[in-house]
């Protein structure tokens, strides 16, 4: 992310009582067991891929997918999905609200996220990053020529790499101008025939009596202080993701025209799911 967004205003904290902290304490203990234990049995069988598949991996990303599915049940934080994901090599592009992105978007299909490089220095989190195959950039023009090089040897690896091209999380309640860049390296010669970029639109939808951004992650807040939160609340939300059809990046004359039609496919998702929840139309 090379840029913050900002509401001014943040979802009030979860109340804190000693039941909640008893739940918490259970969810945190179930999640960091499943997590850590597919780590460890992600790690092992990479002793094995990595010599016989090198960057390809037809094995881990299933270890991968299990776990954010099995975290979305550990949280009770409902998961529903609609449309394909598609088939075709390239990438994955959808709006970002939360750190919740990593779950909801691994769960659906296998994929590689493309993080900014702060991300590989998280205790915890940056460990499982690298683990997963994560690309992690940094918003440099300098790093331009040497990170569109790594894209296109990931993606002829056959990877399908994810990015949110709104550089930025938010509270959900709307899908930010996409940002070009990235999309630059889908034009080079040798992948502009093969390639395919799938659109896709993530919404949460929050607990019972709780502010529509409750899911949203953005500005100063602390990753701390917005698991916690989510760990303490009783009854969840839920979460919707659309995969939209893919388009063929060969039909787009240049990166601005793919990013504004793949961007209007997000937004109007967004706004399907957002009437659908109203009982508008």
């Amino acid at each position: 992310m090379s840029t913050t967004w900002d509401a001014g205003k943040k979802p009030p904290p979860a109340p804190v009582t000693p039941w909640r902290l008893l739940l918490a304490a259970l969810r945190v203990l179930i999640l960091a067991a499943v997590v850590f234990g597919g780590l460890a049995v992600l790690l092992a069988l990479r002793l094995f891929e990595w010599p016989l598949f090198g960057q390809h991996r037809p094995l881990t990303p299933y270890i991968t997918q299990g776990v954010c599915r099995a975290a979305f049940v550990i949280l009770g934080i409902g998961f529903r999905s609609h449309g394909q994901a598609m088939g075709h090599p390239g990438a994955v592009v959808a709006n970002h609200s939360s750190w919740l992105d990593i779950f909801a978007l691994n769960a659906g299909k296998r994929i590689y996220f493309v993080s900014k490089s702060e991300v590989a220095r998280w205790p915890g989190i940056g460990w499982l990053a690298r683990a997963t195959g994560t690309v992690f950039i940094r918003r440099d023009p300098k790093d331009a020529k040497q990170q569109k090089a790594m894209f296109q040897t990931r993606l002829l690896a056959g990877h399908r790499l994810l990015f949110f091209p709104e550089g930025t999380s938010t509270d959900g309640l709307r899908v930010l101008p996409f940002k070009s860049t990235l999309f630059a390296a889908f034009f080079d010669e040798k992948l502009r025939c093969e390639m395919y970029i799938q659109p896709v639109t993530v919404l949460y939808k929050a607990p019972p009596g709780q502010a529509a951004e409750f899911y949203g992650w953005w500005g100063d807040m602390s990753f701390h202080s917005h698991l916690l939160k989510t760990l303490l609340t009783p009854r969840q939300g839920r979460v919707e993701v659309i995969y939209h059809p893919p388009v063929q990046v060969a039909t787009y004359y240049d990166r601005k025209a793919l990013t504004a039609d793949v961007e209007a496919r997000v937004r109007a998702g967004h706004r399907a799911l957002v009437d659908a929840d109203a009982g508008v139309g």
